[in-house]
């Protein structure tokens, strides 16, 4: 039985329970699955368990937060379809993921060296350019309720990346995107497509050669184990959009829609106050280890990784939208405007 068939099924299964009757439904409390693919300690891992404390305690018991992590119910792959026939209510996908659902401009996120520092990051995700992106989602059966971060990505492999020129023809372990697709080519690697719970194992045997990730990514999955050379090079942004299955949504009653909206609030801002704090813990604990080089580009180097991946950025533009790349550039201008007077005090 394929997946659809058993999410079909799965689906059947839910609304003949919510057709007992009010008496049943009073009797238990909503469940929700809130599914997603890294491990529990990872910012995203803490960050859920941190809603499902405030969910259950803001709605007094009436919603109850199951939390899978580690793709216990599902691959990155079969996660979305998961959630649009109502097998599990809630994730936390990487934005990377919305591209291949047909809803493109969230691939702006992938683009190399868009976002210069997380202020410019927090005002695009937060300002009307956020919340237009979560919108277009509503097509696909889905409401987006927050932003979570992750971080700046870093890139791994058995050998020094200290120039474009040492990516050529590695295999590099991608998400499913066209722009870390061609990312990847820019820099002459070979991309290859594999779910995040495949990549150790695919590391450790040879079928890819090389990586990119957060730190806190790498670390929680042992990646860093399998590869001989970490290179801190922010070249790009991973972060995630929590969704939730629409028409779920819509159907809980307003007070307790209201409560776990404060509910996610709160833990949106938990979230991003550790992310940022778990990367450098993660990064400095792979360098304890001895085993695993971590390099840091010399600004003439960035300068070289820069000058061969932002022609991504006009290259996507039909894909993505002009418009949409041109007023994240703007943002981080009038960003980098703001920050200029409190860096001339200093």
């Amino acid at each position: 039985m394929n997946l659809r068939r058993v999410l079909v099924v799965v689906s059947a299964a839910v609304a003949f329970s919510a057709a007992l009757g009010p008496n049943a439904a009073a009797q238990a409390p909503i469940v929700i699955k809130f599914s997603h693919v890294v491990a529990p300690e990872t910012p995203k891992g803490q960050a859920a368990l941190r809603f499902k404390l405030l969910a259950e305690r803001a709605t007094g018991g009436r919603v109850k937060v199951e939390v899978y992590p580690n793709s216990q119910l599902y691959k990155d792959k079969e996660e979305l379809e998961a959630l649009q026939l109502g097998a599990v209510q809630m994730l936390a996908p990487s934005l990377a993921k919305f591209g291949p659902l047909g809803v493109k401009e969230f691939e702006a996120f992938d683009l190399p060296y868009i976002f210069p520092s997380k202020a410019m990051l927090n005002s695009v995700t937060e300002g009307p350019i956020g919340r237009s992106l979560l919108k277009k989602l509503e097509s696909k059966g889905i409401t987006g309720l927050a932003f979570w971060d992750n971080g700046f990505k870093v890139m791994s492999a058995n050998k020094p990346l200290r120039r474009p020129a040492d990516f050529k023809d590695l295999r590099m372990r991608i998400q499913s995107s066209n722009v870390l697709d061609a990312q990847m080519r820019a820099l002459g690697a070979s991309p290859q497509v594999l779910a995040f719970s495949d990549v150790y194992q695919a590391l450790q045997t040879g079928v890819v050669e090389g990586t990119e990730n957060t730190p806190s990514n790498l670390y929680t999955q042992k990646m860093n184990e399998v590869q001989k050379y970490v290179t801190v090079s922010n070249h790009g942004y991973l972060g995630y959009a929590v969704i939730v299955n629409k028409k779920f949504w819509d159907g809980l009653p307003t007070d307790i829609r209201r409560a776990l909206d404060g509910a996610m609030q709160e833990a949106t801002v938990y979230e991003k106050t550790i992310a940022q704090r778990d990367n450098d813990a993660a990064l400095a604990a792979i360098r304890k280890t001895g085993k695993t080089e971590v390099i840091t580009l010399t600004p003439q180097e960035q300068a070289e990784w820069r000058a061969a991946m932002v022609p991504v950025q006009r290259a996507m533009q039909t894909r993505i939208g002009k418009d949409l790349i041109l007023s994240i550039n703007r943002e981080a201008a009038r960003e980098a405007a703001a920050q200029a007077p409190t860096a001339a005090r200093r």
